[in-house]
């Protein structure tokens, strides 16, 4: 097959969309088929483009046999739903006005959202190339911001709702990350056959587990710490905020040190609230390369996957949590739905309510004083995620879907 996948994030970008797009694009290269990425130039999370792309409206790379076109777009840090709106819709215009003329062959076109603004490309290319494509869906957008009170409009909501379906409608098949989004688009209307579930996995055979007592230990001075990490984004979603909370009723135990690495939109905010709070147990560093993750991973006696008390994120599983798995690591999840039943039938964490600190500083003390424990739940999270959440495996079932819609 001749793929083109069409995603705005895409490496060296430290976000779950890129991984998705890169692991999946290079399962298929490895199985023999021929995929080229259609994204932007990098500057996600933080709004800086690399010097190596600064400057150019286009730039062509081969990476591990996929062929990477990066076209020109409106570069901005993750935070401000006007100026991100303004990203999305450049990458939208220059996936197609630069990108396509430089697309090769392609038989069946992937676009992986959000925000939805890139699928109007695809629908375009999909008629000019007279190929199906792929809505991917990562997110519910725009019911996401709705939930989290970024829109209120009535009228926008009603105007962004009806492009959303309008879109799904078209695609030639809907492919969902969580079994929980494809049930909210069937209970909407699209027919069940049309909506799959490709979740989003993790390379088994690169986040491995390890030695704690490593490089990133020694680094930052954690060496004979208990390490709590929180590595991932910092957004308006992830309730990191409980975190600092939780530190800050732990601020006494001084063998307890809280480690947080990464970016977003809320990062600024928890930066002040750390010095407000003067929470000297808490180190917190910007987002991390992709080949380092499993070094910080290994390095940490237990990390934290929370998410927002809000309904929709019931149908979320942040893709974090298999990472961490993978690499044997115990968890302490404070979140509700889909991510919860994951984590209760792996048997790899201690699990909380959402934004709930007091609870999560005791999950965090019952794991400091259960070592036994600790190593229990880290070598069930690995053989699960082996069992189920294999990327290169989830790849070729992603492969039979889009070999299905080729006449």
């Amino acid at each position: 097959m001749n793929i083109l996948y069409l995603c705005q994030y895409f490496v060296p970008e430290p976000a779950a969309p890129a991984a998705r797009v890169s692991e999946l694009s290079r399962a298929w290269v490895r199985a023999g088929h021929n995929v080229t990425v259609l994204t932007g130039m990098p500057n996600h999370p933080t709004g800086i483009v690399p010097d190596k792309y600064r400057g150019r409206l286009l730039a062509r790379e081969h990476m591990d046999g996929i062929m990477v076109l990066r076209n020109w777009l409106y570069a901005t840090p993750n935070q401000g739903f006007a100026k991100k709106t303004l990203s999305h819709l450049s990458f939208m215009l220059s996936a197609v006005l630069l990108g396509l003329p430089r697309a090769g062959r392609a038989d069946v076109l992937i676009v992986s959202s959000p925000a939805f603004f890139s699928v109007f490309s695809a629908l375009l290319i999909s008629r000019l190339r007279r190929i199906p494509f792929i809505f991917e869906v990562r997110d519910l957008w725009p019911a996401v911001f709705v939930d989290l009170g970024v829109l209120t409009n009535p009228l926008l909501i009603k105007f962004l709702e009806y492009w959303e379906m309008f879109l799904y409608r078209r695609a030639a098949r809907v492919v969902t990350v969580t079994e929980s989004f494809r049930r909210v688009l069937v209970e909407r209307g699209l027919p069940a056959r049309k909506v799959v579930t490709i979740p989003n996995g993790v390379r088994v055979d690169f986040f491995l587990p390890g030695e704690r007592e490593n490089a990133v230990r020694s680094e930052h001075g954690l060496t004979g710490r208990f390490v709590v990490s929180y590595l991932g984004a910092h957004g308006i979603s992830h309730g990191v905020e409980i975190v600092l909370r939780a530190a800050d009723i732990l601020r006494d135990r001084s063998d307890i040190v809280f480690l947080l690495a990464g970016e977003g939109a809320m990062k600024k905010r928890l930066l002040e609230l750390k010095e407000r709070m003067a929470l000297e147990n808490v180190l917190m560093l910007p987002a991390q390369p992709k080949e380092r993750m499993p070094d910080y991973y290994r390095a940490s006696d237990v990390c934290l996957v929370p998410l927002r008390d809000v309904p929709l994120f019931k149908t979320f599983v942040p893709s974090k949590m298999f990472e961490i798995m993978a690499c044997g690591v115990p968890i302490v999840g404070a979140l509700h739905g889909e991510a919860r039943e994951i984590l209760e039938r792996s048997g790899a964490a201690r699990l909380v309510a959402p934004e709930n600190a007091r609870e999560l500083s005791e999950a965090i003390e019952w794991m400091q004083t259960h070592p036994l424990e600790r190593a229990r739940m880290g070598a069930a999270g690995r053989e699960f995620v082996c069992a189920h959440c294999d990327r290169e495996a989830l790849a070729g079932q992603y492969a039979q879907v889009l070999e299905r819609l080729i006449p």
